[in-house]
């Protein structure tokens, strides 16, 4: 991004028009050669008067950033805001990420590989978190491209609209997101196999599903409830809710359906520190199956080196050109017994 960035921390008026301008072209996908908005049609959307507009368009002028033609209008030379390398930030939510993100290992997992993967490329990599009633709009809008996981429906989709970066949503994406590049892992062949890995042993599965609501962990319980249906429908299941994130130490429910059901397998949204618990639980050798990074141990695992491979060259070829259509990118997680 060289020495550009998007402060508007500029008392005089000209510089805070300058920084409008710019942030305007920066989300709008303007690039060199790319023609501007005329003097009066600035005005139109803008608070400032005729007398700073012009200066403003003459001080871009005399930087080089654009080329006034009589006649034919005004055009974009260079795009202070890009550089030959991208600033990439990815924001975790922490209302649902309970002890902070490192305290999580398939996000903890996710970051290394994601981080791993842009400094490779010679990028920029930020590390930052939000809410879901607040976003740090000011420092995604120095970035490039945002990227966002942990959304859930309590998540504001406004934020989403305020910064200039590409944003993208990892794992995790809001329905109504549809304008937003997206990165899902989807579950459902990883569930099939472990269906057809037991086909007609009359087991009895116990499915751990999220209080966290989201899009993606409605969607993952329907693809193992099809699942279930399509591949083993002779076997039994439960299905009971945890909360993995910040409800760790509540686990009573929890003991209670091992007890009482009696399960062969638990899988689902899995604690690392439940593992070992729910096997001394168990009056028989449980198998216990978890979403996971780069299969750790059994279950339904993500191989986060191919994963990225796919992703950031999406990434950077979106940044190239903004006006190109959002990514909707599937990646399918692979069954580890």
């Amino acid at each position: 991004m060289g020495s550009f960035v998007l402060s508007k921390k500029l008392s005089p008026r000209h510089l805070n028009l300058r920084y409008d301008l710019f942030r305007r072209w920066k989300t709008a996908g303007l690039r060199a050669g790319d023609k501007i908005e005329s003097q009066n049609e600035i005005t139109k959307f803008c608070d400032f008067s005729m007398i700073t507009v012009t200066k403003t368009l003459k001080d871009l002028e005399a930087d080089g950033i654009i080329r006034r033609q009589v006649g034919k209008g005004s055009f974009l030379i260079k795009t202070p805001w890009a550089a030959a390398h991208q600033r990439i930030g990815l924001f975790y939510n922490r209302d649902i990420v309970g002890g902070g993100i490192f305290d999580n290992s398939f996000y903890t997992r996710m970051v290394i590989a994601v981080e791993k993967g842009v400094v490779s490329d010679g990028h920029e990599f930020i590390l930052g978190s939000f809410t879901n009633n607040s976003m740090p709009i000011h420092i995604m809008d120095a970035l490039d491209s945002v990227i966002l996981t942990g959304m859930t429906e309590e998540t504001s989709e406004k934020l989403l609209k305020d910064t200039t970066s590409q944003v993208s949503l990892f794992i995790d994406v809001l329905r109504q997101a549809e304008n937003f590049n997206s990165f899902r892992i989807d579950f459902g062949d990883a569930f099939a196999n472990m269906f057809q890995n037991f086909n007609g042993m009359s087991l009895r599965y116990l499915y751990l599903d999220s209080e966290i609501s989201s899009a993606e962990q409605v969607l993952r319980l329907k693809k193992f409830k099809d699942s279930h249906q399509k591949n083993d429908p002779g076997s039994e299941i439960n299905i009971i809710s945890v909360n993995q994130e910040i409800g760790v130490n509540n686990t009573a429910f929890l003991h209670s359906a091992i007890t009482e059901f009696r399960p062969d397998v638990v899988c689902g949204y899995l604690h690392r520190d439940w593992h070992e618990t729910i096997s001394g639980w168990s009056h028989k050798k449980i198998k216990i199956y978890g979403f996971q990074i780069d299969a750790l141990r059994p279950g339904f695992s993500v191989d986060t080196d191919k994963w990225i491979r796919q992703i950031l060259p999406l990434l950077y070829e979106n940044l190239t050109n903004r006006k190109s259509c959002p990514i909707n990118h599937i990646y399918n997680a692979s069954f580890n017994p």
